[in-house]
């Protein structure tokens, strides 16, 4: 069958093009149980995309039939469809069906849903992405109709109103005898307006019973209360906090680009503390002046309490949020909201440059380097690019925020394809913290403890001044690993390559990567000892067990994702450390970004090594990343801030970078490291992940894309080889690397690469372009 060729270009998020065609769907294959309609004219056509991952040329759009007397719906309408024996979803896509498919071979469309096309540009978007990823159209339509409920209007509630009589009845016509509890009724209701009868009753005094008396009389009718909006609108020129005059000139350099109502890319850099939130949150302003909306991105939604209440205190109300923790009903009344304009800013995860804005004006990234901004399932994308082309499509203005942007997106801004406004000094009176290397050679912790002396000291002093401390280790549970002393065996996870952590307070032994959870055993399940298992290496739970001993009369609280599940755990625990009930803060990276506690003045981070071990291509990025974010905690208001890094490596560049605070040397000293490589941003990468539950399937389908690989100038191409995570969630893992110049495009490569080598169903392929996890 003949499927319809489409040419789609876009830009990347560098603003270069690629210009690969994009596989537009093949017409309905399946057989439906309606007889074929008579010979005859021609019929009215639709290509209707469907949201199921389809792979191959048709990539899940279908031929469908529009029956006469159904008016025929424009691109981006939502319809319903038969596909075999199902009913589905689908939005009408652009393009001409084909025409030389059989009319007998049509079916139906089953009827056009009553909510707001999908817009062009996220139609496009949508294109956009599936041509950059490889992944089917269908699977990232499906992202974009995550709430098919909303599809449908809400229900409107029911209530009553005046009827013509029952207003010349108000008026004090003659011949309409009522009593007074009926006058109040009438007294209190406005002519055109409707009102729910509870409220009218409550007003007037009277039961409900009256209002049906009343309606008997014919003196009012059942009428639909109008919708109430799902969201208040924020108000732009609602008094906010004074800006210091290099805030303003960044907020300016903001607003002037929003202004524009076209696309471009500012890169909004600062130091911790610097006021960078209340900068951008000035643009965000001007949008709503602009009559568009906006989007503002935050890696962890579970750390948005305080965000919120400054988003309050500069707005007059709450903006819409988008995150997997919503309720059903929510996720419904949001998705609508969006779809309909009314709901002029949201915050949200990842996930919400998919959602239907009508008039995008502006998107921010806020933490824009956060490894959390790259979903690793499904459809393998990086939202902080895919926000570039989300806002190059919607004509908005796209703001990226750092206190250390990503090496990518400096370099982007450094070769003028992004502009840049920077705040180096923090807000108001507060300085930033003095940070000191403990070298753990030669202040060693005590034998079976993790924190040296001198941190001991620097935390007693700053409890005794009362002011709250903080100790951080990027590391859950209590123990990395679980050893048995008798014969050396290592409790592994049975799914995957790696150890069982263990969480002593719900006694038991976990997965971080796949879930699993075991009790923990008696006896070595190897050799049997009685009480030979042994934890080594800590967590923050064996920190804050440490701490219990060492610091008892301080009040803990311990902050990771195991015990601050969502956003209202977040906001609770944010709520004791600004209320003084919490002296001794213990956290893995959810404390390290976005937090304002202004009387936190010492950071300690248990390991700071912890980051560079493996041979990760930004382990000394990320990790120089993650302890400034951690450290810019310190020290936010009039109290001077302290961070002690306990290192093994005090020599390290990383090390060296946070104790001087020139990143910006740092970040240059990399970016000479890996140009003569070509690695990135100087050049691109691509990842296949072979993975099966048999081995040898996927020990055969990796060697032969690895004897398939695409060769030629600027092209290299890694592997195949074990993946470090050889298994997971029981699975075998093979990697294959494709290392190309920058002015290669991967994407027609690996297109090529993937069709050489037949895939048997056991075996999954997945293509991960520009990775940023290599396990």
């Amino acid at each position: 069958m003949t499927g319809v060729e489409s040419s789609s270009k876009g830009a990347t998020p560098d603003g270069g093009l690629f210009g690969d065609g994009l596989v537009a769907a093949p017409p309905a294959t399946a057989k439906g149980k309606r007889r074929a309609a008579p010979a005859g004219p021609p019929s009215r056509r639709v290509r209707v995309l469907l949201p199921i991952p389809l792979d191959g040329a048709g990539g899940g759009a279908y031929d469908y039939r529009v029956p006469v007397g159904t008016p025929l719906p424009e691109p981006g309408s939502f319809v319903a469809v038969p596909l075999g024996g199902r009913e589905l979803l689908g939005v009408v896509w652009d393009g001409e069906p084909d025409a030389g498919l059989a009319e007998g071979r049509l079916r139906d469309i089953l009827g056009v849903l009553p909510a707001p096309p999908m817009r062009e540009s996220l139609r496009r978007f949508v294109e956009w992405v599936s041509a950059y990823t490889l992944a089917p159209p269908g699977a990232v339509l499906r992202m974009a109709m995550s709430v098919p409920a909303a599809l449908e209007p809400a229900g409107q509630q029911a209530g009553w109103k005046l009827s013509a009589a029952g207003e010349l009845a108000q008026g004090g016509a003659p011949g309409y005898r009522l009593t007074p509890q009926r006058r109040r009724v009438l007294d209190v209701m406005e002519p055109g307006e409707p009102r729910a009868g509870a409220d009218i009753a409550d007003e007037a005094e009277v039961s409900t019973g009256v209002l049906r008396g009343l309606a008997d009389q014919g003196l009012i009718e059942p009428a639909l209360l109008p919708r109430p909006r799902s969201f208040a609108r924020p108000d732009p020129d609602h008094p906010g906090p004074s800006l210091a005059e290099e805030q303003e000139t960044a907020a300016a350099g903001l607003r002037a680009s929003v202004a524009t109502r076209a696309f471009g890319v500012t890169l909004l850099a600062g130091v911790t503390g610097s006021g960078k939130t209340e900068v951008y949150l000035d643009a965000v302003a001007e949008c709503l002046r602009q009559g568009r909306q906006a989007l503002v991105l935050l890696p962890e939604i579970a750390l948005s309490s305080q965000w919120l209440d400054r988003f309050k205190e500069r707005f007059g109300c709450a903006p819409a949020i988008w995150h997997s923790e919503l309720s059903g009903r929510l996720r419904r009344a949001t998705w609508r909201a969006v779809a309909d304009g009314e709901a002029p800013v949201l915050v949200g995860a990842r996930s919400a440059l998919f959602l239907p804005f009508p008039d995008l004006g502006l998107i921010i990234v806020d933490e824009e380097h956060e490894t959390a901004f790259k979903q690793e399932d499904g459809v393998i994308y990086h939202a902080r690019d895919m926000a570039v082309v989300r806002a190059r499509m919607a004509g908005a203005t796209c703001v990226l925020v750092s206190a250390t942007p990503s090496l990518e997106t400096l370099t982007n801004a450094e070769q003028g394809r992004y502009a840049a406004q920077n705040l180096p000094r923090r807000h108001g009176s507060a300085g930033l913290p003095e940070v000191t290397v403990l070298d753990l050679r030669k202040v060693p912790p005590e034998r079976g403890r993790f924190i040296s002396p001198p941190l001991i000291e620097a935390i007693t002093e700053t409890l005794a001044r009362g002011e709250q401390a903080m100790l951080f280790l990027n590391r859950r549970g209590y123990a990395p690993m679980t050893l048995c002393r008798a014969c050396g065996h290592r409790i592994r996870c049975p799914n995957c390559t790696a150890w069982l952590v263990e969480h002593r307070a719900q006694r038991r032994l976990q997965c971080h990567h796949c879930g699993h959870a075991e009790p923990i055993p008696p006896h070595c399940p190897e050799c049997g000892a009685e009480g030979s298992l042994t934890a080594i290496g800590p967590g923050v739970e064996r920190v804050q067990e440490e701490a219990s001993v060492l610091f008892p009369d301080a009040r803990r609280l311990v902050m990771a994702s195991d015990t601050i599940p969502g956003p209202a755990a977040a906001a609770e625990a944010a709520r004791m450390i600004q209320d003084r009930e919490v002296d001794l803060l213990i956290g893995t990276q959810i404390v390290a970004k976005g937090w304002h506690f202004a009387h936190l003045t010492l950071v300690g981070v248990v390991d700071a090594d912890l980051g560079l071990a493996g041979g990760d291509l930004r382990a000394a990025e990320r990790t120089v990343q993650l302890l400034h974010q951690v450290s810019g905690r310190a020290g936010r208001a009039e109290s001077p801030g302290r961070v002690l890094l306990q290192s093994w490596n005090p020599d390290h560049p990383v090390m060296q970078a946070l104790v001087s605070g020139n990143l910006e040397a740092f970040m240059a000293e990399e970016a000479e490291a890996r140009r003569p490589g070509g690695w990135p941003p100087f050049g691109r990468l691509a990842a296949l992940i072979v993975s099966s539950e048999d081995e040898r399937a996927a020990d055969r389908v990796a060697r032969d894309l690895g004897l398939a690989a695409p060769g030629g100038e600027g092209v290299q191409v890694l592997g195949p080889a074990p993946a470090p995570l050889s298994m997971l969630r029981g699975r075998h893992r093979r990697r294959l690397l494709l290392k190309a110049r920058r002015d290669v495009a991967v994407q027609p490569l690996l297109r090529e690469w993937l069709s050489r080598v037949e895939v048997p169903n056991a075996v999954r392929v997945q293509v991960d372009v520009d990775p940023v996890s290599f396990l």
